[in-house]
């Protein structure tokens, strides 16, 4: 029987832990918020967004490239395995004010999950087809607070 780690153990986080980025300075975006809610029990990468102190940190660690949208800037860590970004699809959002959407998992910030579903609906590749059918039976299963 094996075990499924959890955020803290998991490697993509452990090391995201490592950079010591200003918490308020920075996101889990990409497929990191469907792991944290049990979603998806494994990615392949970890899609990280900064601003400001938080991307002053991560640029002196790598080189800093065009992201393949919008004007965005990226420096590829653990061997492209984590992508630490300057923004997020910046046509839908600002980046301070999607950082200031952030919800916290065990002490790291996240993407709620409606952002989570609007830009995977815009990229509608076949797995974020198969991530938004699961995040929707999710967020149908989960009770809400009243």
């Amino acid at each position: 029987m094996t075990q499924q780690i959890t955020i803290h153990q998991h490697p993509y986080f452990v090391a995201l832990r490592g950079l010591e980025l200003p918490v308020d300075d920075f996101i889990i975006a990409g497929s990191g918020p469907l792991l944290a809610h049990g979603i998806r029990t494994e990615v392949s990468d970890i899609d990280v967004v900064t601003r400001g102190p938080a991307w002053d940190i991560v640029r002196t660690m790598g080189e800093v490239q065009d992201a393949p949208w919008e004007d965005v800037q990226r420096v590829l860590l653990m061997g492209g395995r984590m992508e630490v970004l300057n923004g997020w699809f910046p046509s839908m959002w600002d980046v301070d004010e999607f950082i200031s959407s952030r919800e916290f998992y065990l002490g790291l910030p996240f993407a709620p999950l409606d952002r989570v579903l609007r830009w995977k609906r815009r990229l509608g590749r076949a797995k974020d087809l198969a991530d938004i059918d699961a995040t929707l039976h999710y967020l149908t299963r989960v009770p809400f607070a009243s």
